[in-house]
């Protein structure tokens, strides 16, 4: 069973993300938030597996509620998928440097939203088809520090290096592994060596780690 937290300053908004989630098979709504120092409060006592968070709250933001849960979550921290009606450059960018794992629209289909929680519970990180280019095309114009690209390549193999730069162009595990004629099971093992590595907890987060880098670049 999936654990949700929903974090919103609307309660109309909280409830029918609730209906929405609790009709999903394998999925539980165990709480409801209305502000950032909630929520963070709720996060430690209730452990839940994934955290839907708004960006703009009265009496304390998303981005600060999603860096604080991360930072005193003890073990493994929730996944933090951030659900906001802007979908300016600078919410995106923050979430994702806050340690989002996910950020869709508001606007988002029911199926989308179900399926973007079952995601994340699995380690998967998204960002809504609507500004992944242009948040992935913002980390890749900035200028990372000088020696980083070596740096981090010296981390990884040439193979692990190589599905990350293919992981950073949108490519699945599926897709990655026809690319470089091997099995599916390679490439989540190779991942999964690229995250210890790298110190990232998902493939999105690993995909901006690539980019800041400038392991990947356009």
């Amino acid at each position: 069973m999936i654990r949700v937290l929903l974090v919103d300053d609307q309660s109309i908004v909280r409830a029918g993300f609730r209906v929405i989630l609790d009709l999903a098979e394998g999925i539980e709504v165990v709480g409801e938030c209305s502000d950032g120092p909630a929520a963070v409060e709720a996060a430690l006592r209730l452990k839940p597996d994934v955290v839907c968070m708004d960006v703009r709250m009265p009496g304390g933001d998303g981005l600060s509620a999603t860096r604080e849960i991360l930072d005193r979550s003890a073990g493994a921290p929730p996944e933090i998928l951030v659900i906001t009606t802007f979908d300016l450059d600078e919410y995106v960018f923050g979430a994702l440097e806050a340690g989002a794992a996910g950020f869709v629209l508001k606007d988002t289909e029911p199926d989308d939203l179900v399926d973007a929680v079952r995601r994340l519970a699995r380690g998967q990180g998204l960002v809504d088809g609507a500004v992944t280019r242009r948040v992935m095309a913002e980390f890749a114009r900035r200028r990372p520090p000088d020696g980083a690209d070596s740096a981090a390549s010296d981390l990884l193999t040439a193979r692990e290096a190589d599905i990350v730069r293919l992981l950073a162009r949108g490519m699945s595990n599926a897709e990655i592994a026809r690319t470089l004629f091997v099995e599916t099971s390679t490439v989540k093992s190779h991942l999964g060596r690229v995250m210890a590595k790298a110190g990232t907890r998902d493939r999105l987060q690993t995909v901006v780690w690539a980019y800041r880098t400038g392991l990947a670049r356009p």
